[in-house]
């Protein structure tokens, strides 16, 4: 045994991090999987968290608690598949190097083998969008992977500090060939089985990040408006319609006004047709149950698009004269500015007076000339005063989203399709929750979906759509005539590469071949995390011995994105759900209890928080939290940190004392007080076993925790002095016993304090901790655990008495009268010598009584000899 004179958490670390990597302590066994079969192996859908900046204490936070449950598979023998993944594309990433570099992608602009980016950000700072120069689109993709691959190595770096017991020999980046070719692969079998789809159809659209968002992508904020009270003039005479909207700068989009049927108001209406404010345009009025009578004046302008209940009402009603389709009006375009050219259907005057006026101009801009004018042609009766209401933003996005028409891909998710919708459910009913009122969101997204699952984005850095558009005489792109890549092609980029049956030389000619040039939305990757971790249509063998995947843990927020996406994607293509159990973290917040964000500017980078106080400690305050349960942190006073790392220094401490004492050959257990302390270590061992198996780490924590510092405070203590006397017969039961506690209790504490109790363990003990057996019964049964708590109670009892006599713990006593029930007295006078030696007692008497105390102390004036 090597123990330091002063064992300290300072450097253990980088001391078992580094051994650890050189053992190859974590790394998959897949001869032993093989051998011990798929139910001898637990396999994690670890999440790949986001390389756009930095990770959070909300990181530590949840990955800790999956590397806690790891931790215990693996000591109860299972073989552990512990990937970890980069998610490298998607909008965070783009703005991320725009910011970074100072550049913004122009696909029209040549590549420049010998870029220089302008500016190289760093220690918070970046350009502002004005500042950007636009550059090739390969430009742009190089500096995107040149920055994720800088943000994944500090990742990993700060993941092994947190002692995630990773394989980082599995890894996976959501850019890598290997993955295009797998989220291209999977693509390509939805679109043959049916299940994908494209359609032009309007869409919720991000001006600033220029790209299509999917419903599962949305986050409602409040928003400052007015309502404007305009009105339309009957075609037919008679008095005006007021309606009131919060947006009348789409008046040029309008398309129709609609009531409630059963509105008495503007049932004469119905069917017959107004012009529009100013600007002159031909409109029905229409009936649908979804106007609502009590709001505003009863009756709504319907724009292309101003909402989703336009949408809604756009796909339902018909023109009441033709039958035919309303039509769709487009005003705003994909930049957030009002079109060049002003919507069919008004007056000529209104035309030239919109492209004078409003055209180009923003939505801001544009409400203003509009409403200037109609309160100059009298038509804008009034402007209500400001209120709050909630307006539909991308979730990382810092303006309200448009929805404009425009041509995207889908993957049918159940929301029109009742058998999947059916199916989604029963799969996610027969996972296993953690907590179980998680599953209840699942459902209700499940059941609230309104629309199929738009997986096409307009942006550059991600994995390429694998499709192109045969052209037609003309040139023109053909929407029926799409041509896919041979299986054996992929990866392609289809703005690079040609399809099957065609040359290069008939890119963008008539008669020819126009590239697929949108890619992916982020979660149509990382809804493949199983596939892509589990060597999926690549390695089947490990793919036989890890899916379905044991658990799948995250955090609450992106139920509806990513654990939702992921159960699709494997019903799609297996029919099962992808994994048997989900564990969802909850949030961190701060001392006011409010979620921690980066746009909220109170996120604690971990960093700093892990070197101050130490891995185990920051480990410790995780564990502490169960699963689905928010966590507060403050930064400045971190007590649950605190808490941990004296219960870290504890660990070693208390070992550095217990291998103090030799264990004789051939000891056994042979003392009443040492078959009490392993009986309720049994019981500990049983009871923190099962909450580790049903991902309760907490309550596994909270019972081994309370059961070591009884051990330190009242075992150790008692039994110290039989431990140390060589000549006492029941040395070698004391010391076996402590022994025996402790390897136990290092085990237990193992996947909480991870290095702490590795270096205790490897002062008695060969190879890791970690890849130990996990104490069972036979080790620790036996005895009555009520002796040991009867003994700790009547020490404290003469502490106490001591304590009210003003009077060292050290100080003799002449005599004792400790009261106690009469079972009680029993069993305390089976540990009678330790609770001598501990408490320096000459004599002890009894007296009966309801509970355990000291009901008279003598002290002694001299020392007692030693007992």
């Amino acid at each position: 045994m090597t123990i330091p004179e002063k064992p300290a958490l300072e450097g253990l670390e980088q001391k078992w991090d580094a051994a650890w990597r050189d053992q190859g302590t974590y790394l998959f066994d897949r001869d032993a999987a093989k051998a011990k079969g798929r139910a001898g192996v637990y396999s994690v859908d670890t999440p790949p968290p986001t390389a756009s900046g930095s990770l959070h204490i909300g990181h530590v936070f949840s990955y800790t608690h999956t590397d806690i449950k790891v931790r215990f598979e693996r000591m109860q023998g299972k073989t552990v598949f512990y990937p970890m993944g980069w998610d490298d594309n998607g909008l965070p990433t783009e703005r991320r190097v725009q910011n970074y570099y100072g550049v913004r992608c122009d696909p029209s602009l040549p590549y420049d083998p010998d870029f220089t980016p302008p500016f190289e950000g760093g220690e918070g700072k970046s350009t502002k969008p004005g500042d950007q120069i636009p550059i090739s689109r390969r430009n742009f993709i190089e500096l995107c992977g040149r920055l994720t691959v800088e943000d994944e190595k500090k990742f990993e770096e700060l993941f092994r500090q947190l002692g995630l017991s990773v394989d980082w020999t599995q890894t996976y980046r959501t850019i890598s060939d290997e993955t295009i070719r797998t989220s291209q692969l999977a693509f390509l079998r939805n679109l043959d089985r049916g299940e994908a789809y494209q359609s032009l159809a309007p869409t919720l659209w991000d001006i600033d990040f220029r790209s299509a968002i999917a419903q599962a992508e949305l986050e409602d904020r409040e928003q400052q408006a007015a309502f404007h009270k305009i009105v339309f003039h009957p075609e037919a005479g008679g008095e005006d319609i007021a309606i009131q909207t919060t947006r009348p700068e789409l008046l040029p989009a309008c398309i129709a006004l609609v009531a409630h049927p059963d509105d008495e108001r503007y049932q004469p209406y119905f069917g017959t047709y107004v012009t529009t404010p100013f600007l002159g345009a031909r409109v029905p009025v229409l009936p649908h149950h979804l106007a609502q009578q009590d709001k505003g004046s009863g009756i709504a302008m319907v724009c292309t698009f101003g909402d989703v209940t336009d949408i809604v009402w756009w796909r339902e009603l018909r023109d009441p004269a033709t039958g035919d389709d309303l039509p769709n009006k487009t005003a705003l375009g994909l930049d957030g500015r009002f079109l060049a050219t002003a919507p069919a259907g008004l007056t000529d005057e209104a035309t030239a007076w919109y492209e004078t006026e409003m055209a180009g101009k923003t939505v801001f801009s544009g409400r203003k000339a509009l409403v200037e004018k109609l309160q100059e042609t009298g038509e804008l009766l009034e402007i209500g005063k400001p209120f709050s209401h909630v307006v539909k933003f991308y979730e990382k996005g810092d303006r309200p989203l448009e929805i404009v028409s425009t041509r995207q891909w889908y993957l049918r998710n159940g929301a029109r399709d009742e058998a999947l919708r059916d199916e989604l459910i029963a799969r996610g009913k027969e996972m296993s929750w953690h907590p179980d009122f998680m599953r209840v969101r699942y459902e209700n997204w499940v059941g609230g979906l309104t629309g199929d699952w738009l997986v096409s984005r307009q942006r550059f850095f991600g994995v390429p759509i694998p499709i192109w558009y045969g052209l037609d005489e003309n040139g023109e792109r053909d929407y029926d005539r799409v041509i896919t890549p041979a299986l054996a092609s992929l990866p392609v980029d289809p703005t690079s590469d040609v399809p099957p049956g065609y040359t290069e030389a008939q890119r963008g000619v008539a008669g020819g071949f126009d590239a697929e040039r949108d890619i992916f939305d982020t979660w149509a990757t990382s809804s493949l995390t199983p596939q892509l971790a589990g060597g999926w249509q690549r390695d089947e063998e490990l793919w036989n011995l890890v899916a379905p995947f044991d658990v799948r843990p995250q955090g609450q927020d992106i139920i509806r994105t990513w654990l939702f996406s992921t159960m699709l994607r494997s019903i799609l293509e297996d029919g099962r759900a992808p994994w048997t159990d989900a564990a969802i973290s909850g949030f961190i917040v701060d001392p006011d209890r409010k979620k921690m964000s980066k746009s909220k500017g109170n996120v604690v980078t971990p960093a700093d928080i892990l070197t101050q106080h130490g891995t185990d400690a920051v480990r410790y305050w995780a564990a502490s939290s169960r699963l689905g349960a928010d966590a507060a942190f403050d930064p400045q006073n971190p007590t649950q940190v605190k808490i941990g790392r004296r219960l870290a220094i504890k660990v070693l401490n208390a070992a550095k004392f217990v291998l103090s004492f030799p264990v004789p050959e051939g000891a056994e257990i042979t003392h009443a007080l040492d078959a009490s302390m392993l009986a309720a270590l049994h019981h500990v061992v049983r009871e923190a076993t099962k909450a580790f198996a049903a991902y309760d780490h907490a309550r596994a924590l909270e019972l081994t925790e309370s059961f070591f510092w009884t051990f330190c405070d009242d075992y150790l203590e008692l039994v110290k002095e039989r431990a140390y006397n060589q000549a006492d017969v029941g040395q070698p039961s004391a010391a076996l016993a402590l022994r025996l506690a402790l390897s136990a209790l290092l085990r237990l504490l193992a996947p909480v304090i991870s290095f702490a109790t590795e270096e205790a363990w490897s002062w008695f003990e060969e190879g890791s901790v970690h890849t130990a057996a996990w104490p069972v019964a036979p080790e620790t049964e036996g005895g009555d655990p009520a002796i040991l708590k009867s003994v700790g109670e009547a020490l404290i009892g003469v502490r106490r008495a001591k304590t009210e006599a003003k009077a060292s713990q050290k100080t003799p006593v002449a005599r004792v009268v400790i009261a106690a029930p009469a079972d009680a007295i029993a069993r305390l006078r089976l540990a009678e010598g330790d609770l001598k030696a501990v408490g320096r007692i000459r004599v002890i008497e009894y007296v009966e009584a309801d509970a355990i105390g000291v009901a008279e102390i003598e002290l002694a004036p001299e020392p007692v000899a030693e007992v």
